[in-house]
């Protein structure tokens, strides 16, 4: 009989501690969308998150209200009302959270332009993939920099009176962390950009601009379509960053693509712009004298910290070069030919009026190649060494050796080096 009493009691015990224990571990719907107040908020974003509801792991906030701050003379909406799913909710040590997912229905929404024209917004299969909210008192820049793993969406569409002039096939941007998203000691963030299916509806120009729809029907660009894509790297150890891609590929029109090497974007620099910005906030006006100041202390961090090492935009044409000499010469009543020969005697005297006269020799022979055959003119920047802004600003007063200290580079019709 003693020992039944033992045992009865002892179960009542362990009962009664899982039952006070169960709320500390039990997710706190409010405190996890007052982070998100707390966390997103001071980046410029208007967050109404009432009334969270938990089921499990997942909480869902309806009629969350999502505007950006301080958009003056606006002329569409500034903030939107959607539900939010949260799913995989966990908490971390510091008061921070973690989310596997955010999900938003899909958008069907009408909007109407200042010509009282009806328009229409839709866009689905719009998630959020790994959401991060820091916990503590400050949120350093290392944090903010792992705040969502990936966005993505399904298809876009913008009509006006029915028809659609915007359409995008999907949309995704992702990052990969380097221990892990979340860590305090990030060493390496990669970043892809995918915007793809990209098409546009340009034969609406003209009502509203009928000398650019002129231009627009004349080159043949009443529809247009590609892709955007995108690729970078980050150090965090050097501040290293590379632009490894930013290629906007339009079919029979043209393909640009941008490059950049950048060093000395670390932590450290980060910080201390984020402490000058919070200096011009705290400022008030932006015109004071505290917030020029600060603004000032910003633009010398950045010159000082920044260092170039390289950077390349690169034009490919896929015939959109040659349709506009076709329609300017045929506007002037000549041909072809003569069109070109005209632009390439006035190509040096152009960039002679700049007052720089070692930039003819540099731009105007490989503008004069394109101008007889367009198929690519690329601009290289390569410095023997990566050199700080501010030294170059300083050589900006004697254009020919800013010229020669960025190791600045014209060609035409050369192939892509895919180095």
């Amino acid at each position: 009989m003693k020992s039944f009493k033992i045992t009865r009691l002892a179960l009542l015990a362990s009962v009664a501690s899982v039952a006070l224990l169960q709320p500390a571990f039990a997710l706190d719907a409010q405190a996890f969308v007052d982070r998100i107040q707390a966390v997103w908020g001071p980046l410029g974003y208007e967050l109404t998150l009432n009334d969270p509801q938990l089921d499990g792991d997942t909480i869902t906030v309806e009629n969350a209200t999502i505007g950006v701050k301080g958009v003056e003379g606006a002329t569409e909406p500034t903030s939107f009302t959607t539900s939010l799913t949260f799913s995989g909710v966990k908490e971390t040590g510091d008061g921070g959270y973690t989310a596997d997912s955010v999900s938003l229905p899909d958008v069907e929404a009408d909007f109407e332009g200042d010509d009282k024209t009806k328009g229409h917004v839709s866009l689905s299969d719009i998630e959020l993939t790994g959401f991060y909210l820091p916990g503590g008192d400050t949120v350093t820049p290392v944090q903010l920099l792992q705040l969502v793993g990936a966005i993505s969406t399904g298809p876009l569409s913008v009509t006006r009176n029915g028809e659609e002039v915007i359409g995008i096939e999907s949309m995704e941007s992702g990052s990969t962390f380097e221990p892990a998203q979340g860590s305090a000691d990030l060493t390496n963030l990669s970043s892809t950009l995918s915007i793809t299916g990209i098409t546009a509806d340009l034969s609406t120009v003209k009502e509203e601009d009928a000398q650019a729809g002129a231009v627009v029907e004349g080159l043949g660009l009443t529809n247009i379509a590609g892709d955007i894509t995108g690729s970078f790297n980050w150090s965090m150890a050097d501040g290293h960053m590379t632009v490894d891609q930013f290629l906007f590929d339009f079919a029979d029109v043209g393909a640009i693509d941008m490059t950049v090497d950048l060093t000395g974007l670390t932590p450290a620099l980060l910080t201390k712009l984020q402490e000058a910005n919070k200096a011009v906030e705290a400022a008030g006006d932006p015109t004071s004298e505290a917030a020029q100041a600060a603004q000032a202390m910003m633009g010398m961090e950045l010159l000082q910290g920044l260092s170039i090492g390289g950077a390349n935009i690169r034009y490919d044409d896929a015939s959109l070069a040659g349709k506009l000499l076709e329609f300017f010469a045929q506007a002037q009543g000549i041909d072809k030919a003569q069109m070109v020969e005209g632009l390439k005697a006035m190509v040096p005297q152009m960039i002679a009026s700049v007052g720089i006269p070692e930039l003819v020799d540099l731009v105007a022979p490989p503008v004069s190649t394109f101008l007889d055959d367009p198929k690519s003119l690329e601009v290289d920047v390569a410095p023997g060494s990566p050199t700080s802004l501010l030294v170059l600003m300083a050589a900006a007063s004697n254009p020919a050796s800013l010229i020669t200290a960025l190791g600045v580079t014209v060609t035409a019709n050369e192939e892509e080096n895919n180095d």
